[in-house]
């Protein structure tokens, strides 16, 4: 090997491990610090050989583990969405699920993964709600601290996000969150601050979005102030991908990270240009690379064969499936809420006979929300299959789709199979000649079966940067009718049916959602098939923009490469409502799935309202009125709206469950586990009662958090409002009553916050039938409002705990710890946080708006505090 190749991380010693980093500092040149700043590519940081610094590789979440390919995801455990996560309430199962995470970063040669996702779920109509846990900033605190404790018990890194006020996808990079002082302490900030003080996240990740006029990743206020002094983190600030927007701005406020890679933004000319202007201090550039070294020193030293490795595939976990799918499955009949269950309709036995299984999820592959959040599952079921294959004995299941409700077509799977008749389909690229032209052989010839194809970080030897890309399968029709066909592309595309071309995409082209807003809108067309007869189906991309009427190329705001693909045959809404009645009619019970997909709830853009998508309303409406016992399943990330939810019997949420969605459904439904999901958030009746509701946007590139601290149940508890199902809600196949709460150590007078506490106890009992598990929820009343008070809601979940497997009649205690966090809100004046005196109480919550018991305790003197 010449001196001039560079080596790869297995190439070099592993002197790095015990070096000095302030050493290690002195002995780099300027250019070598000043690459550490920036990724090296999409996943990866840069190393310094000469001084055997390796390349760290992270790996997003925060549902899993993809790898390093939207093209090609390596097949994964897929854990049920922060949503689901957040409704379990129980923090050991977090911390387990935290775990696995680690094993599955590892198996993808990744020792940092890029999760998890606490951001406030202010509105349920941001696109990527489904990632965060709660509304609540207490239950987001400490769950998040679990799941960063577990990942990082196995040595890999969190990287909690998005750090801060990146609540919403329209104009994400541009859009300026002003953010109230006290909201932004008490709501915004507080799950990070928690996390902070109870798991030591060894990464942060940067919003977008600007914060009260600057952005976050620009931000000395958050950076430096708050996460680095006030809260004394440690590790390393990195930014979303692509949410670095400045040179000196961004390294004085303390960015330590640009990602990815290569640099935008810190180029050595670039930044040694700022340094001889005087903007950039040379010593900066020592700290950003510091911390970035001893970052990645600390995973080098307890990841060394994975850091030191020869370079290989990434793995899928098949010899552990099991045990994870044990694990998958318990998260997702934890954290499924039962909403309703008139007349005890579920659970299903085996003396309910017949089963209709209708709806537009029944029978789909919604496993998770879009975006970042994408992951391939290893292994799955719909929740048609789980209930087909867990059924009691006797139970006969029927089927109706009902109505057809994706945004998008349907990805390509059953009838299509590849051209000689395996499952797939054939995937080709081609080159591009001298002549503008698509070279006759392709260059890559596989099976795939994946027509989602996010090319943004596909590359290949062979190709140049512009190539051509074909999808070709063969259709065996299973009807007598139309069969429909999409497309959304980057660049321009074609349909061919039997080598006649069907539609074209080169013209006029719109900016769609598809490729996180880089795509046009799905064009389609259908065409004519007959019952069992075969039809070569093919679909063609090229990735050049259009070309104009003179053959030059016209100008697009397209960038990255991708092309998608579906099909659906072609049915009448009215028809398919009707097939559905008529299936319901003659069964005992109708179960209808339902919900949102990755279509709806994705990055790059948020929902336009609360309703479920297309006819499923009416579709609901129809079956629960030819059969009375009707249930409805609902799948979604955050709140939907309900018109027929008085028409129906059971209604179940059942979120995005990963991996184990059918087997975790047909727990609930047949009664193998009894559900005890409670609500992370509020489902309001109507979406006027959003406190978010009129300033949900960027406006003139702000977005204004007029409503404060009052956000989900406080703003419906502060207001009057009655929600469809409160905060916390969430029902069981049993009964559970509580008694005796009581303080058991009440608080001193005059100890510092950080001594400060009082413990609190209450009986549980299980007063029905069947055992189960149910969280226990704590809520904190300040005293009385005082003529120079501040007001505050008048409940907030303060603490909660996790009883299980509670048998029918048994009895246990529940204890938890209310510290200072409990009582103290942010003062604007002291610019500290503080704890109002007199009297306090403590009630256990039903849900948000029901409380049960009472119990009392006092603060007489200040209660001053920063930091953690």
């Amino acid at each position: 090997m010449s001196p001039s190749t560079p080596k790869t991380n297995d190439q070099m010693d592993k002197s790095f491990l015990s070096a000095s980093i302030p050493e290690l500092l002195k002995q780099m040149t300027r250019e070598e610090k000043i690459s550490l700043l920036a990724g090296k590519n999409f996943w990866e940081t840069v190393p310094v050989p000469r001084l055997n610094i390796p390349s760290i590789k992270v790996t997003d979440g925060p549902n899993g583990a993809r790898g390093g390919s939207f093209y090609k995801m390596t097949p994964a455990s897929c854990l049920p969405n922060a949503t689901c996560i957040g409704a379990t309430f129980s923090t050991s199962a977090v911390e387990e699920a935290g775990k696995l995470l680690a094993d599955e970063a590892k198996a993808r040669n990744a020792v940092c993964l890029l999760a998890p996702t606490i951001n406030i779920q202010r509105s349920p109509l941001g696109g990527r709600a489904f990632e965060s846990f709660s509304e609540d900033p207490t239950l987001s605190g400490h769950l998040a601290a679990a799941y960063v404790n577990g990942l990082q018990s196995q040595n890999i890194s969190a990287t909690i996000k998005h750090f801060v006020g990146n609540d919403q996808e329209h104009e994400r990079m541009g859009s300026d969150s002003v953010i109230p002082e006290r909201a932004l302490r008490e709501i915004y900030l507080r799950p990070f601050q928690i996390a902070q003080a109870r798991a030591r996240p060894w990464a942060y990740m940067t919003a977008y979005n600007k914060v009260n006029g600057k952005h976050v990743s620009e931000n000395k206020i958050f950076l430096q102030d708050i996460l680095r002094k006030e809260w004394g983190h440690e590790g390393l600030v990195m930014s979303d991908w692509f949410g670095t927007y400045s040179v000196s701005d961004s390294i004085n406020a303390g960015l330590d990270l640009e990602m990815p890679g290569p640099t935008i933004w810190r180029a050595n000319g670039l930044v040694e240009h700022s340094i001889t202007a005087h903007k950039v201090d040379p010593r900066q550039i020592d700290k950003l690379a510091g911390n970035i070294l001893t970052w990645a020193q600390k995973l080098a030293k307890a990841n060394s064969d994975i850091v030191y490795a020869k370079p290989g595939p990434e793995k899928t976990r098949t010899s552990s499936q099991k045990a994870d799918a044990k694990i998958l499955r318990r998260l997702g009949t934890e954290g499924i809420v039962l909403l309703k269950n008139d007349s005890n309709i579920l659970p299903v036995t085996a003396e309910t006979k017949k089963v209709a299984v209708i709806g537009p999820n029944a029978k789909a592959k919604v496993f998770t929300g879009g975006g970042s959040a994408s992951l391939r599952c290893a292994w799955s079921q719909t929740p048609w299959e789980g209930l087909e294959a867990n059924k009691p004995k006797g139970v006969e299941l029927s089927y109706a789709l009902g109505a057809s409700t994706s945004k998008f077509l349907p990805l390509i799977d059953e009838p299509f199979t590849t051209v000689d008749g395996k499952p797939g389909f054939n995937l080709r690229h081609y080159n591009i000649d001298s002549a503008g032209k698509q070279e006759s052989k392709p260059l890559v010839d596989e099976v795939y079966d994946i027509s989602d194809l996010f090319m943004g970080d596909f590359s290949h030897p062979g190709l140049g940067k512009q190539y051509c890309t074909e999808i070709e399968a063969l259709l065996t029709s299973p009807i007598d009718g139309e069969w429909e066909v999409g497309m959304c592309v980057t660049g321009q595309g074609w349909v061919y049916v039997n080598d006649k071309q069907l539609m074209e995409d080169t013209k006029d082209q719109v900016r769609g959602s598809a490729f996180f807003g880089c795509g046009t809108v799905e064009k389609k067309a259908s065409f004519p098939v007959k019952k069992g007869e075969k039809y070569r189906v093919r679909f063609l991309h090229d990735s050049r923009a259009p070309a104009s009427a003179d053959g030059t190329a016209v100008a697009t705001p397209f960038n990255n490469v991708g092309l998608r693909v579906g099909h659906r045959a072609v049915a009448h809404p009215d028809h398919l409502i009707k097939e559905a009645a008529a299936v319901a009619v003659q069964s005992d019970v109708a179960i209808i799935v339902a919900g949102l997909n990755a279509d709806w709830e994705s990055e790059g853009y948020d929902r336009p309202d609360l309703s479920l998508p297309g006819r499923t309303n009416d579709l609901i409406a129809a079956v629960a009125a030819a059969n009375p016992n009707t249930v409805v399943i609902l799948q979604g990330g955050s709140a939907l709206s309900m018109p027929w939810v008085n028409d129906v019997k059971g209604v179940v949420y059942a979120w995005y469950l990963g991996n184990e969605c059918g087997n975790a459904i047909a727990d609930i439904v047949y009664g193998n586990v009894n559900p005890s999901g409670r609500l992370p958030l509020s489902l309001p009746k109507r979406e006027q009662d959003v406190a978010a509701m009129t300033n949900f946007k960027s406006a003139r590139t702000k977005v204004n958090y007029e409503e404060g601290i009052w956000v989900g149940y406080k703003h419906h508890n502060a207001r009057g409002i009655e929600p469809l199902y409160a905060f916390g809600h969430g029902l069981s196949y049993t009964t559970f009553e509580y008694s005796d709460l009581k303080v058991t150590s009440a608080p001193k007078d005059g100890l510092k916050a950080n001594d400060w506490k009082v413990e609190v106890s209450v009986k549980v009992k299980n007063t029905g039938k069947v055992s189960g598990s149910h969280s226990v929820h704590f809520y904190v009343c300040p005293p009385d409002e005082t003529a120079t008070s501040l007001k505050h809601p008048q409940w907030t979940l303060q603490a909660f705990d996790k009883v299980y497997d509670l048998k029918a009649g048994s009895e246990t205690t529940v204890k938890v710890t209310l510290d200072k966090y409990a009582v103290s809100h942010w003062d604007e004046v002291w610019q500290t946080w503080r704890a109002e005196q007199g009297e306090w109480t403590v009630c256990v919550g039903k849900d948000a708006s029901i409380m049960e018991g009472q119990v009392k305790f006092t603060i007489n003197h200040d209660l001053e505090w920063t930091g953690l």
